[in-house]
């Protein structure tokens, strides 16, 4: 089986070293067993979004050295995709609309306790089908969120393969209800990379050990949507300065200033070696 990589930058601000070492990853592993490497720009929030931090980090990734395959994708593009998904989801009953407001999920008394903070309590699960109409009628806004309880008894007992950490039992209930679709964009990060990651062949994901709880959930829809699903290789995060992770408002770390102030693609590359790494966290229960 050929190896398809990506590589998914939010163009919320310029690369930075953290995002670039995790670029680095995609690219080689693709590059060594001559596959294929491909950019997916993930542009749904269009509040956050900028066109103009999406041309750096292509110029950026282009100045590394890290020529990708065929077009950039733009999420942006796609929404009709997400769309598809989210109607065979909903054919089987397996979202619903929540028209609670952060405040009011943080309010909450019964809210269980996940591993990222408290989850969803399913206040919106239990209304009626009328009870729904009224409220969207009413011109009240929603988000649509995963039946969890419902997709766990349809998937039953699931896993997914991280490289280094070996397989895992996927938990359908890990993250709770988590959003598919947002009140002002068509598609959630879930369910755009689950469906983007189908649709670009892609049967290595390589990203930071960051968002190894998110893959319970993406393994979760991968098996509700009929796709494939790719082997998982989730890296360690970079430090920075203070043993805190490089964010885009580090502007002395991103690869723009590392260019500006003389740095190499040479240089850069015995950054990623020479960075501190993040202790590894909480991924769930490994079956082997």
């Amino acid at each position: 089986m050929s190896v398809v990589t990506r590589f998914a930058p939010s163009p919320t601000g310029e690369l930075h070293l953290g995002s670039a070492y995790s670029a680095s990853i995609a690219w080689k592993r693709a590059r060594d067993a001559n596959g294929r490497f491909q950019v997916r720009i993930e542009d749904i929030d269009s509040r956050r979004c900028r066109r103009e931090y999406e041309t750096a980090i292509l110029e950026d990734l282009e100045w590394l050295g890290f020529a990708w395959d065929g077009e950039v994708r733009r999420q942006s593009e796609h929404f009709a995709d997400y769309g598809k998904a989210l109607d065979q989801l909903d054919r089987r009953g397996l979202i619903y609309p929540c028209f609670c407001s952060r405040s009011d999920i943080a309010a909450s008394a019964n809210a269980p306790h996940g591993p990222e903070g408290p989850l969803y309590p399913g206040t919106c699960r239990r209304l009626t089908v009328q009870e729904r109409r009224d409220r969207i009628a009413a011109g009240r806004e929603f988000c649509l969120r995963l039946d969890c309880e419902i997709a766990a008894k349809l998937v039953g007992r699931y896993d997914f393969v991280d490289e280094t950490r070996g397989r895992f039992e996927g938990q359908p209930r890990l993250l709770g209800d988590c959003v598919v679709a947002r009140k002002d964009t068509p598609a959630s990060y879930h369910l755009a990379v689950t469906v983007d990651d189908h649709l670009q062949g892609v049967t290595l994901v390589t990203r930071g050990e960051d968002l190894l709880l998110s893959t319970h959930v993406h393994v979760l829809l991968q098996r509700l949507l009929g796709y494939e699903t790719p082997l998982y290789a989730h890296h360690r995060l970079l430090l920075g300065p203070g043993g805190k992770r490089f964010a885009k408002r580090d502007k002395s770390f991103t690869i723009r200033s590392l260019r500006e102030s003389g740095k190499s693609p040479g240089d850069v590359f015995r950054l990623f070696h020479e960075t501190h790494s993040v202790r590894p966290i909480p991924t769930g229960r490994n079956v082997l």
